[in-house]
C-alpha cells in the first residue's frame, strides 16, 4: 500500500568543494516536493564540510528542506540539520549510540546501511528519526530492488519509525511508494539524468503521487 504522503529524499554526488552544484541543487527543489538532501562528502575535514555546508544552506534553509551530512562528528561544527549514519551489525549499537548522545534532540538523525531485518529493528529502538532501506555502499554495492521492497513492506506494516527506500532508477520510485515507503531516496537518477534535475525530481513527484492514485 502507498504511503499516504510519500516525499523525495535527495543524495548528492560526493563532493570535495561546492563548485557550481548549488544551482543545480535549486533547480531540483524548485521541481518537486523534496523533505531531505543528504550531502555526501568526499572530503572529511571539518573546513570542507563547512564550506559544502554553507554554500548550499542558502538553497536549502528558505525552502523548509533539512540538509543532512555522512558525518556525525561534523555536525554541529558545519551547521547542517544533522547527519545519516551508516550501520553495521558488530558496531550498530555503539555507533548509534554515540551520534544519539551527540546529535538528539536538536539534530535529524537517520540510520542507513541496515543489512539485516534485526539490524533494523534495534536501530528503530534509539532515538532516531527514520531508517534506510537499500541505500548504495561506499564500494557502490546497491541491494536488489527486490529486497529493499520487502524490507519496506515489512517495516512500514509493523512500526511507526519512518523509513527511507532507496531507488536505482525513476520507474523504482512507483515501486517503493506502493511498498509503503514513506521517504524515496535518489542520488543518480537524478544527477545523471540527460534532462537535468529538475527534469528528473518532477518526473519522481509525478510517479508517486500517480502510485499513491493507483494504490487508492
Amino acid at each position: 500500500m502507498a504511503a499516504p504522503s510519500t516525499r523525495l529524499y535527495l543524495m548528492t554526488p560526493p563532493l570535495s568543494e561546492p563548485g557550481e552544484f548549488a544551482a543545480s541543487l535549486e533547480a531540483a527543489l524548485d521541481a518537486g516536493d523534496v523533505a531531505c538532501v543528504l550531502v555526501m562528502l568526499a572530503a572529511r575535514d571539518e573546513g570542507s564540510a563547512k564550506k559544502i555546508v554553507r554554500a548550499l544552506l542558502p538553497v536549502t534553509e528558505p525552502r523548509g528542506v533539512a540538509l543532512l551530512i555522512d558525518s556525525v562528528g561534523l555536525v554541529a561544527r558545519s551547521g547542517a540539520d544533522g547527519a545519516h549514519v551508516r550501520l553495521s551489525g558488530d558496531t550498530l549499537e555503539k555507533t548509534l549510540g554515540e551520534a544519539v548522545e551527540r546529535l538528539k534532540p536538536d539534530r535529524i538523525l537517520g540510520a542507513g546501511s541496515l543489512r539485516a531485518k534485526h539490524d533494523a529493528m534495534i536501530s528503530g529502538e534509539h532515538d532516531i528519526d527514520y531508517v534506510s532501506f537499500g541505500d548504495p555502499a561506499p564500494d557502490g554495492y546497491v541491494p536488489p530492488l527486490e529486497q529493499v521492497v520487502e524490507r519496506v513492506s515489512w517495516w512500514s506494516e509493523i512500526f511507526n519509525v519512518p523509513c527511507v527506500a532507496y531507488a536505482p532508477t525513476l520507474p523504482d520510485v512507483t515501486t517503493l511508494t506502493r511498498a509503503g515507503a514513506d521517504f524515496i531516496s535518489l542520488r543518480e537518477a537524478v544527477w545523471d539524468d540527460a534532462r537535468g534535475p529538475a527534469a528528473a525530481v518532477s518526473e519522481a513527484s509525478s510517479l508517486i503521487a500517480n502510485a499513491g492514485v493507483a494504490a487508492a
